[in-house]
């Protein structure tokens, strides 16, 4: 059986607002989370991805009281990220109605954790979470931390099958190089992490019309997410769900 790709809206948050940007920078305000995150519920999102973006650059944890809120609105998979340091911050989270959780800067500085979160919940909730930029490293991509703003200094794709051996059960690609751009996604890089994951790939990073979906999806991502084509009301998630149909592609009415 083939499993259906999944349309994932995500919500960037700081300082309790959903906001968006390029390439991380010059922030503009797109709304409240619990409000946006139960319209995506109510239009068809197969996931939604709530991060917490300034949570480890201002070394604090993600907002329990907004997951909450948000758990209580939505009826589809949620997937919190941002700030999460420990397996005792997942319980936290997942107690607070998350579904799977997100991490990132915190696993690369201890790639320990990701196996202390496998083992004790499974790679089912596990989400790794990689912030690749083009560089000059063995794969030609990089890991950033910080919201891209550093550079890890760890090969991308090596990392990808790292963080795979360690138990992380999908992994959210996210292209520094076109995040915010709307350009497309990024297809090289896509293509080349697909070529070293045994787990789901999530694409992310430059969505900016309906057939950047089927691009990514054929070269080889699992699930799509995006942005601002959805908080601004360029796209909805009916209509790339419909344009994903024509294309042949398996989704979920």
């Amino acid at each position: 059986m083939t499993l259906a790709k999944r349309i994932i809206p995500c919500l960037d948050v700081a300082g309790g607002r959903v906001v968006k940007g390029v390439n991380f920078k010059d922030l503009v305000d797109a709304g409240d989370p619990v409000e946006l995150a139960k319209k995506y519920g109510l239009e068809g999102a197969d996931e939604l991805t709530f991060l917490d973006i300034s949570a480890s650059v201002e070394e604090r944890a993600t907002t329990l009281d907004m997951v909450r809120k948000t758990a209580e609105q939505v009826f589809i998979p949620l997937t919190v990220g941002g700030g999460i340091r420990s397996a005792e911050n997942v319980n936290e989270l997942l107690r607070a109605g998350a579904d799977k959780v997100s991490i990132n800067t915190a696993a690369i500085a201890r790639p320990q954790l990701i196996n202390e979160i496998s083992d004790r919940f499974g790679n089912q909730v596990l989400v790794l979470s990689v912030d690749a930029r083009r560089a000059d490293t063995k794969s030609g991509f990089e890991v950033t931390t910080h919201g891209g703003h550093q550079s890890a200094g760890i090969d991308a794709l090596a990392w990808i099958e790292e963080g795979i051996s360690r138990g992380v059960g999908e992994i959210l690609l996210n292209s520094m190089d076109a995040d915010g751009t709307k350009a497309g996604f990024d297809i090289e890089m896509l293509r080349a992490a697909r070529a070293v994951s045994s787990v789901p790939i999530i694409a992310s990073g430059g969505a900016g019309k309906l057939s950047d979906f089927g691009d990514a999806i054929s070269a080889g991502a699992d699930a799509v997410l995006a942005a601002s084509v959805f908080h601004f009301g360029d796209l909805t998630i009916s209509d790339v769900k419909k344009e994903l149909a024509k294309a042949g592609f398996p989704i979920r009415a």
